[in-house]
């Protein structure tokens, strides 16, 4: 029974997908006689926790924990932040058992949660539907364990992959319910990026409109001489994040005063010795140490044949539209394979239609099979400790 109550913590981590960046999604179940007793999940930053949810709606309602079993999808913190230690508030309420689906990576709480329940008395389980709960929360864990985001490439193409028609036309190539689609990506993401040569083609905001939600995702554009127009709507609306190997004064002044925050990266070397490319993996680098644990790229062909070269990349989420352009912009250039014993293969997570398209979500299973492992490490020592 435990994968059942387990299961259904996981879908109230999934629901609040839009909420609680950077801290992880949570779900917290409380269950006694096979009866839930009490649920909640994580809110916004700063406020209250899964658990502590969980705990209000049990005193709202008259009942004690004893007795019952609490699930929840992620090791109760122990340490105060911007709010007071979960497992603290566990403690109180005396459960008779925890069960959780894995450790916390975070070094101020791995292990540490367990560690204190069971001294209390509680009982523990950790490791019950783990795999399923690392698809919670997959930037939370990147950056915990190897100081980088988590980011997956959001694509628009033909059938035949390009992204624009030869004379530059992109808008649109797919569907309404494609494009409302990936506004609910942007919307989970915990920044938007894209380059400076869609904001110069298309004039985008980057923001999330097709999908409620109360938390808008950073932007941030990949400018390696400042040279976005002044006038862009990204320009409009204060915060924009910009990247940039430029150091020019006055441009980074022009884009200061519009709200803007310039970060200058030193450039990426390249055969061209082109001094004004931003380098991708300190941008990565920049973006973990600053909180932010997923990124949705939407971008030309240029920056994602970039960030793919530079091996930033941990999913492609692609949206093909039932169409044949001939030629154009291509979605992702890279270097041509020569035998396919060697090729690259990705991990097809998903097929789907979407409206009038077809969806394809694939990831990079190397990166991924990291991720599991040192999740199992963590949680083999604890329950050997």
């Amino acid at each position: 029974m435990d994968v059942r109550w387990m299961t259904q913590a996981l879908s109230l981590a999934q629901k609040a997908l839009y909420i609680p960046s950077p801290n992880p999604r949570v779900g917290c179940v409380i269950v006694r006689d096979e009866q839930v007793l009490a649920q909640g999940s994580t809110q916004a930053a700063g406020q209250a926790h899964a658990e502590v949810m969980a705990l209000r709606q049990l005193k709202l309602q008259g009942l004690s924990a004893h007795g019952a079993t609490v699930y929840v999808t992620l090791e109760p913190c122990s340490h105060t932040g911007k709010t007071p230690p979960c497992v603290e508030a566990l403690i109180q309420a005396r459960p008779q058992r925890v069960v959780i689906a894995h450790v916390d990576p975070n070094s101020k709480v791995s292990g540490r949660g367990v560690q204190a329940l069971r001294q209390a008395g509680i009982e523990v389980e950790v490791g019950v539907c783990a795999k399923h709960a690392l698809e919670v929360n997959p930037g939370f864990l990147y950056r915990a364990l190897f100081g980088l985001p988590y980011v997956w490439l959001k694509i628009a193409a033909s059938l035949d992959g390009y992204t624009a028609t030869q004379t530059g036309q992109s808008q649109w190539i797919t569907g309404e319910a494609a494009r409302a689609d990936g506004h609910h990506w942007r919307a989970r993401s915990c920044l938007v990026l894209t380059g400076s040569g869609t904001v110069k083609a298309d004039n985008p905001q980057m923001n999330v409109r097709a999908v409620q939600t109360d938390r808008q995702p950073l932007r941030a554009v990949i400018d390696g001489r400042l040279d976005i127009p002044l006038h862009s709507k990204l320009l409009q609306t204060p915060g924009l994040i910009i990247f940039t190997a430029s150091q020019s004064a006055d441009k980074v002044a022009a884009m200061t005063e519009r709200g803007a925050k310039v970060v200058y990266l030193p450039a990426q070397t390249t055969q061209a010795q082109d001094t004004q490319r931003v380098d991708l993996p300190s941008v990565m680098r920049w973006l973990a140490d600053h909180e932010i644990n997923e990124v949705h790229v939407e971008a030309g062909g240029r920056l994602n044949q970039a960030l793919w070269q530079a091996g930033c990349v941990d999913e492609l989420l692609v949206y093909m539209a039932p169409i044949l352009l001939g030629g154009g912009d291509a979605m992702l250039q890279v270097e041509p394979v020569l035998s396919l014993e060697t090729v690259k293969r990705w991990t097809m997570l998903q097929a789907s239609t979407v409206g009038t398209d077809a969806r394809l979500r694939l990831r990079n299973p190397q990166r991924w099979q990291q991720l599991e492992a040192h999740i199992q490490m963590l949680n083999e020592q604890v329950l050997s400790a």
